[in-house]
This record gives structure tokens, C-alpha cells and sequence, in this order.
């Protein structure tokens, strides 16, 4: 259900997070050398090959495409093929799904670029979605192409390629209506020069948003007939969300140049248990039930509490991740709510853990923080 990073060697020009075109540049290439299949207008890739990058795989000359994402290959053709239409994708799901990782592949893929990007805040104004002014060159000169500022949601326009609206639910609602031509009529009015840019072929919108965050914005009924609604799921499986975690954490501790047989620790298992059991509400053998914290213990959050356990046991120890190296960020990632949360981590720890021989470690670990 969620995403993975690379599988090969990290960063050699000293950048912590190379952008997804570049880090996978090899497989792009190779892939588009194969790719014989219809491709749309201003596509790098078919989208045969798109959901090849997403998915994985091996090519007829023996290349292995990395999996980006882990989950069903249904929701990435539905992806890529609402991309391939002029309906709008609206990536929908819980932190930790991989709706920003998913927009960034799609955009690498499709366009050969990820980093046209407006990024959501309660803070974000109307010009980022349209266009704003140099203000001294329009006090100088007047209103004129040159004065005006495009935003990235107008290059992609200009440039037929795709552009990606990350956290659209937390941009003020007022402000999200400004997609609302560009994504029916695909023209952006520019009134100041009685002027529009009209959408070249090959330009669309992929938006995520988040449906458990507070303070979100709902999205207007208009809008939201603009786009094809894709909800991204949490791992169905254990063992698919270990993966993820142990694939993920091997890779962020090659960036961090921490020991790669880190990543194996059987510590995973641990970790990812105890969160889709508090997630789910019941222990996995469906013994007992148990309460959900507020917080939403994602497979992002665990991929944190797995690389800060790596990097303790790597500069503090001996190398091997333990329980020690792991309680104190397990709790923080439960416990948000101090009183509230606290209550259930500690009748989880009674009540599961400590009946857990095999756990007797964990259990110690984290009581000797409370």
C-alpha cells in the first residue's frame, strides 16, 4: 500500500533527498528506451510504463525497475489513468500512505519533472495557485508579461506538463476555488493584460490530501467534481508493512551513511505490530481489544521510529537495534495527547506487552520511561 525509496547506493553530490527524476534517472532511461507502447501528448512514458516505474519489475534486457510503491496494481492503473484523461487525480488517504511520494513519481514519470509544486498551508494565497507581480517592475513599467510572476500551476500550463498541489485541504477554501476554471475550462484569465494562458496538452493536476488531519478545509462540491478521487490504503499485511519499513529504513540509513545490516533487525516486526495493533483497535490473533490513541501511527511513523532506533544503536551502541533503542521514540509516536494518550499506551503495555514473554525486553524498556 505505501512506498518505498531506492534500493541502490545513496547521494554522491552531497544532497541529503535527490528529487525522484533524478535519484531513478537510470530506470526512466530505461525504461523509455523500450517503451513502444501509445503514449499521450507530452508523456515521457506510456502509461504502461508509468505503472511499470510505479510497481516494478524486470525489462527484456534485464534492467530491475524498483518498486515505488507496495500495494495493489489496480489503484495505480486507476492513477495513471485518470492522468491520461482532463480529469484532475485527488490523492486521498491517512498520513503515512504515500499520496506525496506517489505525486512525485507520477510527476517524474509522466512529465520528467517533479518539482513544479505548490505546497498547501492555511497561509497559502490565491497568487501561488494563479500568478502575483514583480511589484518593482510593475510600478516601473506597468502590467506587462515580464512583470508578471507565474505560479507553478501556470508553467505547467505553458509547458503541458503536470503540476502537484500537495495538502489541498489545508489551503483556505476561497483559495482552492481558483482551480476551479483552471481545471474546467483549462485557461488562466489574466485580466490586468486582458490576456489568458491556455493549457497546453498534456497539463494536469495532481492534488493529495489528508482525511484524518485537524483544521482541514473542505473541499467545495465544485471542485470536487474537478477531480477523480483515489484513496490510497494503509498496508493490508503485516508482513507488506514490514517490507516497506525495512526497505525504507535501509535506504535512509545508506543516506545517513548508518550500517545497512541495521535495517534487518527483526525490531521491525515489533514496531509495526505494536502500531496496527493500536491502529487497528485489536491484537493480531484477535484475543483482545484494545484502545486507539489519537494519533495515527502510520507506516511514515514508523519508518521514523526504526531510523532513530538505527541511529542511536549505530553512534550509542553497539550496532544492534534493541528495545532500549527504540521505547523512548515508540512512545513519543503513541503518546500525543499527554493524558488521554498515556492512559492507553500504558493499558496497552499491561495488557499486551507484558503478556508477551518473548517482549520481556520492550516491556522493561518502556516502562522505565514512565
Amino acid at each position: 500500500m505505501t512506498l518505498t525509496e531506492p534500493t541502490g547506493t545513496g547521494p554522491t553530490d552531497g544532497v541529503l533527498r535527490r528529487h525522484a527524476e533524478d535519484e531513478y534517472a537510470h530506470e526512466l532511461a530505461a525504461l523509455a528506451a523500450v517503451d513502444d507502447r501509445p503514449r499521450p501528448p507530452q508523456w515521457r512514458l506510456s502509461p504502461w510504463a508509468v505503472t511499470t516505474y510505479l510497481l516494478g519489475g524486470r525489462l527484456d534486457d534485464g534492467t530491475e525497475i524498483s518498486p515505488k510503491y507496495v500495494g495493489a496494481r489496480r489503484l495505480m492503473e486507476i492513477a495513471v489513468a485518470s492522468l491520461a484523461t482532463d480529469r484532475a487525480l485527488l490523492l486521498l488517504g491517512v498520513p503515512g500512505t504515500a499520496k506525496s511520494w506517489v505525486s512525485e513519481h507520477l510527476a517524474a514519470a509522466i512529465s520528467g519533472s517533479s518539482t513544479l509544486v505548490v505546497q498547501g498551508t492555511a497561509g497559502t494565497p490565491e497568487e501561488s495557485l494563479r500568478f502575483g507581480w514583480n511589484y518593482a517592475r510593475l510600478l516601473a513599467e506597468g502590467p506587462s508579461r515580464d512583470a508578471l510572476v507565474p505560479s507553478p500551476v501556470m508553467r505547467a500550463m505553458e509547458a503541458g506538463a503536470l503540476v502537484r498541489v500537495e495538502e489541498l485541504t489545508r489551503i483556505p477554501a476561497d483559495v482552492q476555488d481558483a482551480l476551479i476554471s483552471i481545471l474546467s475550462e483549462k485557461t488562466l484569465p489574466i485580466p490586468e493584460l486582458d490576456d489568458e494562458v491556455q493549457a497546453q496538452r498534456g497539463f494536469n493536476v495532481i492534488a493529495t490530501a489528508n482525511n484524518r488531519d485537524k483544521g482541514v478545509n473542505e473541499l467545495s462540491s465544485a471542485l470536487k467534481r474537478r477531480f477523480n478521487t483515489l484513496v490510497l490504503p494503509l498496508p493490508d499485511s503485516l508482513g507488506e508493512e514490514v517490507e516497506i519499513v525495512r526497505t525504507r529504513v535501509a535506504s535512509i540509513g545508506r543516506g545517513l551513511e548508518l550500517p545497512a545490516d541495521l535495517a534487518a533487525t527483526p525490531e521491525i516486526e515489533r514496531v509495526v505490530t505494536i502500531f496496527r495493533e493500536l491502529r487497528g483497535g485489536m491484537t493480531l490473533n484477535q484475543r483482545t481489544t484494545v484502545k486507539s490513541p489519537s494519533s495515527t501511527l502510520s507506516t511514515a511513523e514508523a519508518i521514523s521510529v526504526m531510523t532513530n532506533g538505527v541511529a542511536l544503536a549505530a553512534h550509542f551502541g553497539d550496532g544492534v537495534v534493541r528495545a532500549d533503542d527504540l521505547a523512548a521514540s515508540i512512545t513519543g509516536a503513541v503518546v500525543k495527547d499527554p493524558v488521554q494518550d498515556s492512559i492507553v499506551w500504558q493499558e496497552y503495555l499491561e495488557t499486551v506487552v507484558k503478556d508477551r514473554p518473548e517482549w520481556a525486553d520492550l516491556y522493561r524498556a518502556c516502562r522505565e520511561l514512565t
